[in-house]
């Protein structure tokens, strides 16, 4: 007879008490029990719903205000100090769809660059590599 791991049972001097009283009293109406487990999908079914909602889309992915704040910030670098200078919000859209094109361009060449590793992951790596591959200003100019 083969030997098997047991575990002696405690016991205690007071016995538990039941999870009934402890219940609202909505939950013993529903008959939902406490311990039911959450349904979770499969690993990837979530991901490839939101790769066919994000292709199926047009609209911008990088929020307006952040996108403003960023711009303007990064054009009091370039002004003399004290000048301030107004965003037509023509122009902030005109920015922010451009900057949007070139990031989706340079994901793209990073993620060939992965498959061409025998890789899925894109990593830091990648997006460097087809940076340099781009050139200095990438499929701009």
């Amino acid at each position: 007879m083969a030997r098997s791991k047991t575990s002696s049972k405690r016991v205690s001097k007071y016995p538990s008490k039941s999870p009934i009283l402890h219940q609202s009293p909505n939950s013993r109406i529903t008959g939902s029990s406490p311990h039911q487990r959450k349904y979770r999908r499969r690993p990837g079914t979530v991901a490839l719903r939101e790769i066919r909602k994000y292709q199926a889309s047009t609209d911008l992915l990088i929020a307006k205000l952040p996108f403003a704040r960023v711009v303007r910030e990064v054009t009091l670098k370039f002004v003399p100090h004290g000048e301030m200078w107004r965003w037509n919000a023509e122009a902030l859209h005109a920015i922010q769809c451009a900057a949007e094109a070139f990031l989706q361009g340079l994901f793209e060449d990073a993620y060939l660059c992965t498959l061409h590793s025998k890789r899925v992951t894109l990593l830091p790596r990648d997006i460097r590599l087809a940076r340099q591959l781009r050139g200095r200003y990438g499929d701009f100019i």
